[in-house]
């Protein structure tokens, strides 16, 4: 049970801090304003997308129920998904696509630890 509750924390942390890092990063870096112009997404989606992904990063590490980590969870999932969809199509480099997929695993496995670690979802 503890190495557990390591390995879910471990992961969950990796994907917290990753997206509050895109949050910062989208807020404060040009090339980030550039690089959504380039996927083809309005200036307004940057900042929803840096603010959905501050909350759900709060609330993956925050001692909130298990529906609204479902919704985090969903969430993120979501987001790795159209990210992979929106460079995949956009033409971008190889290394652009599979990152979000990279997260989406390790979105994963925090999510299937979290229903270990909890004992929910039986």
């Amino acid at each position: 049970m503890k190495t557990t509750k390591i390995f879910y924390w471990v992961l969950t942390a990796i994907v917290a801090l990753m997206m509050a890092f895109s949050c910062y990063s989208y807020l404060t870096k040009p090339e980030m304003a550039a690089a959504f112009h380039h996927l083809g997404f309005p200036d307004y989606f940057r900042i929803e997308l840096a603010i959905a992904k501050l909350i759900g990063a709060i609330v993956l590490l925050a001692p909130a129920g298990a529906r609204l980590k479902e919704w985090a969870y969903a969430g993120f999932a979501i987001v790795f998904v159209s990210a992979f969809i929106a460079h995949t199509v956009s033409g971008d480099p190889i290394a652009n696509r599979v990152m979000p997929l990279v997260f989406l695993a390790v979105l994963g496995g925090s999510y299937f630890l979290y229903y270990k670690r909890t004992g929910s979802g039986k």
